[in-house]
């Protein structure tokens, strides 16, 4: 397939760029800069800031894709604007939302691709939200070929995937207490990225997916205090955990005030089927703790990615004083 990224330089899409070039797919990434995410040589990359309609049909000129992917969609006007620039040129367009659009809390677990849609709160859901509405509209109208893919909390090697990054790992190899929201028991689900990759590029220029949503997550299921656990086990110390409210934490460091109240605080349980519908016999292949190992190793590796931000350790030590 001729395939068409909006977007490549991220955590997620530079994983699918692997993935769709192993496969034996053409592909075209547009990004705003390199980035610092290396992409296969096979990939052709090209430099345009994929939001500006102009430039972006003048990049394109007459070329159609049998599928386009858009990683960087975060405002309606924007996904509306591609509705019009790609109708009539790709067979699919697939626009990466976010399991973040379902309300919470959750009203019954498992979650499906049909439990409600809410804006909880904050401004990422809630414009992700809108974006998907725009492209149902688009698919009832007019038949635009939108495939919606709602990823989890999705991590690799460079992304220590819990609320503190790297200061809190060099926490736990000093000695210091750690914070926990709530009592650390809430359930969670983590996707290393070449997992979300593996299910997702199956998704491509499958036409059971137009006008559908699916979302893509592991089957692992942690409580809050086993993440840290087995992160802590994967740096070689034992974890001084201790917990905090949400709203308490949030006082103390406003940033993950929104995000802790109406997403991490609550339990998620996804239930997996539909993807397994369009992609049989998928599973996730790497566990978290072998996920926690790829990460200690990556930041072992080089002293400067292992830098202690001051300020939210000082948070810290107030919390857990």
């Amino acid at each position: 397939m001729r395939v068409l990224f909006l977007g490549g330089n991220g955590m997620i899409s530079s994983a699918c760029a692997a993935e769709v070039v192993r496969q034996g797919h053409e592909l075209t990434v547009l990004t705003r800069s390199a980035g610092s995410r290396a992409l296969p040589a096979q990939v052709r990359r090209v430099n345009v800031d994929v939001h500006d309609p102009v430039a972006l049909r003048e990049v394109l000129g007459d070329q159609d894709f049998d599928v386009v992917v858009n990683f960087v969609g975060y405002k309606p006007d924007e996904v509306s604007a591609d509705t019009e620039t790609f109708a009539g040129r790709t067979g699919q367009y697939v626009f990466i939302s976010t399991a973040s659009v379902y309300a919470r809390p959750i009203a019954l677990l498992p979650i499906t691709e049909s439990t409600p849609r809410r804006n909880n709160g904050f401004a990422y859901p809630q414009d992700k939200i809108a974006c998907e509405e725009v492209l149902e509209r688009a698919c009832r109208e007019f038949d635009f070929p939108a495939t919606i893919v709602r990823p989890a909390h999705t991590y690799d090697r460079t992304v220590v995937p819990m609320l503190g990054g790297w200061t809190l790992v060099e926490r736990m190899r000093q000695g210091k207490p750690v914070v926990v929201h709530g009592d650390g028991t809430s359930l969670w689900t983590l996707m290393h990225s070449s997992d979300f990759a593996r299910a997702f590029v199956p998704l491509l220029g499958n036409s059971h997916t137009l006008g559908d949503a699916v979302h893509i997550t592991s089957d692992e299921i942690l409580t809050w205090d086993q993440i840290h656990q087995i992160m802590a086990r994967a740096a070689g110390v034992t974890p001084k955990l201790v917990h905090r409210s949400s709203e308490d934490i949030g006082l103390v460091i406003p940033d993950w005030a929104a995000v802790l109240a109406h997403d991490f605080a609550h339990t998620l349980l996804f239930d997996n089927t539909k993807l397994r519908r369009f992609v049989p016999g998928f599973a996730a292949r790497v566990p978290f703790d072998a996920g926690a190992r790829e990460i200690v190793a990556y930041y072992s590796a080089d002293p400067s990615r292992r830098r202690i931000n001051a300020e939210l350790d000082a948070a810290f030590d107030r919390l857990s004083s």
